[in-house]
């Protein structure tokens, strides 16, 4: 597997795009961004920004659409709801929401006019922040593991530099919504990706890898990023930039540790929140009785 000379830039940054329309979550989506529906009780955009600060990130910039400012105003500081909290004896949920005013402290936020596609809402963070690198964490994709999916990711950046992608096996059919890696020499872990392709037809997968996010972006592919044209389904494809810098930077994909729930979908929203109930000691066992009961009485209906 590659490597490259000398140690490679460290990545300070998280770019967060958080501009889609959320349709599939109409009609809860039109007035509520879809990054702040709740997964157990925390919006999905805390679940990233708490996984960009534990893996060592520095800033997150937040891509949101015009107008759409609700993610910030969760982070900002509260002072009259902690001090109602506090009266109520209520300290552990008073420790929250001072936890996230010091998040808030490391966030910004760059708006994207129009929902071009992934690529051009990297692209809007890029122009504004110069070269990079750059992560990029995708909050619909909510990954739980005792260590941070991006931080496995930094990891090996940390060893080969360049451009890391975070991939897992997908079955055939469900290949075609996803970047699809083209493996090269793969150690069980790291995969060296030697080509990509953007939602591939059936039957033309290069493997059963899909990318799914989380990024370690090289300053070359920020570079690539303005000259991309419109790639699969129209839109301005992340996928298209990295393909176009393999061959000249290193492109490794990494195979994480770690459940990953696609909370774009309902159903997967719906797998998270109660994955993370049955993860909490607290709650555990309460939630593990009531989905018993739930499934016991959904295959009773069904005699």
């Amino acid at each position: 597997m590659s490597r490259i000379a000398g140690a490679p830039d460290s990545v300070r940054t998280a770019i967060l795009p958080v501009a889609g329309l959320g349709t599939r979550f109409l009609p809860a989506t039109k007035a509520v961004p879809k990054e702040m529906l709740p997964v157990a009780g925390r919006p999905l955009v805390q679940y990233a920004v708490q996984e960009a600060l534990d893996s060592g990130i520095e800033r997150v910039v937040l891509v949101a659409a015009p107008g759409r400012d609700l993610a910030l105003r969760h982070f900002a500081r509260d002072q009259e709801l902690e001090a109602a909290l506090a009266a109520r004896g209520r300290s552990q949920a008073q420790a929250e929401v001072r936890m996230l005013a010091t998040f808030g402290e490391r966030l910004t936020a760059i708006e994207q006019a129009e929902p071009l596609g992934l690529g051009h809402a990297v692209g809007c963070a890029t122009r504004a922040l110069g070269p990079g690198p750059y992560a990029v964490i995708l909050p619909d994709d909510l990954v739980l593991g005792h260590a941070p999916c991006l931080r496995q990711l930094l990891d090996v950046h940390d060893r080969l530099g360049g451009t890391v992608l975070a991939v897992t096996s997908l079955p055939p059919e469900e290949l075609r919504n996803f970047g699809v890696v083209a493996p090269g020499v793969d150690d069980g872990i790291v995969v060296e990706v030697q080509g990509l392709v953007e939602k591939p037809a059936p039957g033309s997968e290069p493997s059963q890898l899909a990318v799914v996010g989380r990024y370690v972006l090289s300053p070359e592919v920020c570079a690539a990023l303005p000259t991309l044209a419109p790639g699969a389904g129209g839109e301005l494809q992340l996928t298209d930039a990295i393909a176009a810098t393999i061959g000249t930077t290193p492109v490794h994909a990494v195979r994480f540790e770690g459940r990953r729930f696609d909370c774009g979908n309902p159903t997967g929203m719906v797998a998270a929140g109660v994955a993370v109930a049955l993860a909490d000691a607290a709650r555990s066992a309460a939630v593990a009785t009531s989905v018993r009961a739930l499934l016991s009485g959904m295959d009773g209906e069904q005699a």
